[in-house]
C-alpha cells in the first residue's frame, strides 16, 4: 500500500516556471525537494505562454525606461521596489535560461544577441523570445534540468487540499505556528496523503478558470490563493482580473490565445466591416496597454452587437507571419483560417490574475515557511495592470529569491512536528456529482456577466449574493462527501470568487484593469486592497 505520508525538505506546489526555479536553486544547494503536479507536470500556464520575457537586453534601452513602462501599465500602483528588484535582475534571469538550453531566437544582425520584438505597452524592443511558443521552450528546458537532479521528486497527479499548519499537529498547543506541508488527494488511488516540509512554495498560477471564457488551462482555479486564505494569509488587489484582448473566437477552440506579439508586429485590430476602430479609443492604438485595448473591443462588441472583431495581418509581407508566428499559424490553419490572407477573429478574455497572496521581495507570506511565486502572488510587480511579457520574469526572478531566503533560514528552520493523518471516516461518496457540474457552470457565468471587463455596483451586489449562496452549498458538500478533484477545485474557484467580488466592491474608482461605470475617475491617491482573513 502506497504511503500516506511523505517527507523532504521543502514541498513545491506546481510544476511551472516559477515552482522549477525554486527547485532548481533548493537543489542546487544539497535540499531535498518534492514538486507536486496536479496532472503532468506540463500541464501549467507556462507551456501556454506565446509571446517572450521583458528584459532590458539592448544597448538603447534601460532599465528606467522598463521600471517606467511598468509602472505606467500598472496605473501607479506598483511597489516600485519590487518593479526594480526584478528589472534589474531581469538579464541574468534570462542567460540561466540560456544556459539551461532555452534556444531564444537569434539577432537578425552582428550586433544583436537575440532577436528583441515589442509588445503593447513597452517603449523598446526588449521581449526575447522562441517563435511564438516562448513558454513550451522554457519549460522544457526547466523540465529538462530538474528531471536530470537526482535530489528533486516528482509527484504528478496529486491535488492539493489545504496547507498544514500547527492546527494540525498532535498535541497542536505546543506547535510552532507555521507552514509544515500540505494534504493533497491522490487521483490514482482517492486517497488524501501528507506531505511534509519545512517549507512549502505555492507555484500554483492564477485563478482565470473563474471566468466563463479564458486563455487559461483548465488548472488555472486559484488554488493557492484560496489555500493561503484559509491558512491565514493576507490577498491583496484581487479586483485586478486582466482580460487578454486576443483569444481566438471559434465554436469549438475556446482559449486559444492569440498573443500579444501580433500587435506589436503590426497587427491591426478592426471591425467585421474592415474599419480600424482603436485610434478612436487610445492615441497609441493597438499597442496601447491590454486593459485599454479590452475594453475598447468589449465596447465596440456591445455597441454594434457583434461577437467577435478582427486582428489584421494580412497587410505584411510575404512570409512574415509564417517566420515570426508559426506556432499560431499552424493551428489556425488546421482550423481552416489563414492569417496570411484572412484577418482573426478574437474576443477578450480572463487571462491573467494580477492580484493575490500578499508577498514580499523573498515570496514570504504571512505565514512563516509558506512562499508564494508567480501569477498565485501579489508582490507588487503588476499593480493594477500586468505589462506583457513580466510574467515569466516573475517566476524566474522570485523563483531564485525565495530559494536564497529559504536556505539562509533552513538551518535554523525546526522539524516538522507529527501530523494528523487526512480523516475521512465521516465522509461518504457522493451520488450527487451533478451538482459540482451544476455550481461550476453557474458560476462561471455568473463571473463572466457580473465581474467582468466593465462592472457596476448593482451587477457586484448581484455576484455576492450568488458567491454567498454557492459557498454555503459547495460548503456542505465538502464536509459530508469524500473530496475529489473536480469538487477541490470548485471549492477554491469559489473562494476567489469571493475575494475577486469583495476586493471590487471596495474600490471606489476605475484603475487599471478594474473599470465601473459608477466610479469612472481616479481617486487622488493609489492603494491597494488588501483583505484579511480570520484565523479563528
Amino acid at each position: 500500500m502506497t504511503s500516506d505520508r511523505i517527507e523532504a525538505d521543502v514541498v513545491v506546489v506546481g510544476s511551472g516556471a516559477a515552482g522549477l526555479t525554486v527547485a532548481l536553486n533548493l537543489a542546487a544547494d544539497g535540499l531535498d525537494v518534492l514538486v507536486l503536479s496536479k496532472a503532468d507536470i506540463s500541464a501549467g500556464s507556462t507551456s501556454w505562454a506565446q509571446g517572450g520575457i521583458a528584459a532590458v537586453l539592448d544597448e538603447g534601452d534601460t532599465f528606467e525606461s522598463h521600471i517606467e513602462d511598468t509602472m505606467i501599465a500598472g496605473a501607479g500602483l506598483n511597489d516600485r521596489r519590487a518593479v526594480e528588484f526584478v528589472v534589474e535582475h531581469a538579464a541574468p534571469a534570462i542567460e540561466r535560461l540560456a544556459a539551461l538550453g532555452v534556444p531564444f531566437n537569434p539577432g537578425e544582425t552582428v550586433s544583436e544577441r537575440w532577436h528583441l520584438t515589442r509588445e503593447g505597452g513597452h517603449s523598446a524592443r526588449r521581449i526575447v523570445h522562441v517563435d511564438d511558443a516562448t513558454g513550451w521552450a522554457v519549460q522544457k528546458a526547466l523540465e529538462k534540468a530538474a528531471l536530470a537532479t537526482p535530489n528533486i521528486r516528482f509527484l504528478p497527479g496529486h491535488v492539493a487540499v489545504d496547507i498544514i499548519t500547527e492546527r494540525h499537529a498532535v498535541g497542536r498547543g505546543f506547535a510552532e505556528r507555521r507552514a509544515m506541508g500540505l494534504y493533497a488527494l491522490d487521483r490514482e488511488s482517492g486517497h488524501v496523503r501528507r506531505l511534509l516540509g519545512r517549507a512549502v512554495v505555492l507555484a500554483t498560477g492564477g485563478a482565470s478558470r473563474v471566468y466563463r471564457f479564458s486563455t487559461n488551462p483548465d488548472g488555472s482555479t486559484g488554488d493557492g490563493i484560496a489555500m493561503a486564505w484559509r491558512a491565514g494569509c493576507r490577498v491583496s488587489n484581487m479586483e485586478f482580473n486582466q482580460f487578454h484582448p486576443t483569444c481566438l473566437y471559434h465554436p469549438q477552440v475556446k482559449n486559444f490565445l492569440i498573443t500579444e506579439a501580433m500587435r506589436g508586429e503590426g497587427g491591426i485590430l478592426r471591425l467585421p466591416d474592415g474599419t480600424a476602430f482603436m485610434e478612436a479609443h487610445d492615441p497609441r492604438r493597438e499597442l496601447a496597454p491590454r486593459d485599454v485595448v479590452a475594453r475598447a473591443i468589449d465596447a465596440e462588441m456591445k455597441r454594434l452587437g457583434i461577437p467577435h472583431v478582427l486582428l489584421d495581418m494580412t497587410h505584411k509581407p510575404a512570409g512574415f507571419v509564417e517566420e515570426h508566428f508559426p506556432t499560431i499559424v499552424k493551428r489556425l490553419r488546421e482550423l481552416g483560417i489563414d492569417p496570411v490572407t484572412q484577418p482573426i477573429p478574437v474576443v477578450p478574455a480572463a487571462h491573467y490574475t494580477c492580484g493575490g497572496v500578499l508577498v514580499d521581495l523573498h515570496g514570504r507570506t504571512d505565514l512563516p515557511g509558506l512562499y508564494a511565486i508567480g501569477e498565485v502572488s501579489q508582490s507588487g510587480l503588476h499593480g493594477a495592470n500586468r505589462l506583457a511579457s513580466n510574467s515569466l520574469l516573475e517566476c524566474l526572478v522570485f523563483g531564485a529569491a525565495a530559494a536564497d531566503e529559504i536556505l539562509a533560514r533552513f538551518a535554523h528552520t525546526p522539524a516538522t512536528a507529527e501530523i494528523h493523518p487526512w480523516d475521512e471516516s465521516r465522509v461518504t461518496s457522493s451520488d450527487e456529482e451533478v451538482v459540482v457540474t451544476h455550481n461550476w457552470d453557474e458560476l462561471r457565468r455568473f463571473m463572466w456577466d457580473y465581474v467582468g471587463i466593465v462592472r457596476t455596483d448593482r451587477r457586484l451586489e448581484r455576484a455576492a449574493h450568488r458567491v454567498a449562496l454557492l459557498r454555503q452549498e459547495i460548503a456542505d458538500y465538502y464536509g459530508n462527501f469524500r473530496v475529489t478533484p473536480d469538487l477541490l477545485e470548485l471549492r477554491n474557484l469559489v473562494e476567489v470568487a469571493d475575494l475577486i467580488v469583495r476586493s471590487a466592491q471596495s474600490r471606489k474608482e476605475s484603475r487599471g484593469l478594474h473599470y465601473t461605470t459608477d466610479y469612472p475617475g481616479l481617486l487622488d491617491t493609489p492603494r491597494d486592497t488588501i483583505l484579511y482573513p480570520s484565523t479563528n
